[in-house]
């Protein structure tokens, strides 16, 4: 699931950007699907805080009711939650391998 996350936080980093208003109903999208995966991927875990925060960040960028927060919260956002998914990922690596 490293793959999903690194993936996401690249494209929410890639949003600080200025684009195209497309590409970033892309990234909904994406962020709908990629976070929807790893809900379920950790529903088996029965770690229910990290489904929890997973549920949340799809409905938060889900494309069909948008949330309207603002380029720049929305640039915030962004960051933070890539910044948790690169320390996630991190996190991980160190609990399975005993170091970094």
């Amino acid at each position: 699931m490293n793959i999903v996350k690194i993936i996401l936080a690249l494209l929410f980093f890639s949003c600080l950007a200025d684009l195209p208003y497309g590409y970033y109903q892309i990234v909904r999208f994406a962020g709908l699907i990629g976070f929807a995966i790893l809900a379920f991927n950790v529903i088996g875990k029965l770690n229910k805080s990290e489904f929890f925060i997973y549920a949340s960040l799809a409905i938060l960028f889900q494309p069909f009711v948008k949330i309207s927060l603002g380029r720049e919260i929305w640039n915030v956002v962004d960051v933070i939650v890539g910044l948790g998914l690169i320390v996630s990922i991190v996190s991980n690596l160190i609990k399975s391998k005993g170091k970094f």
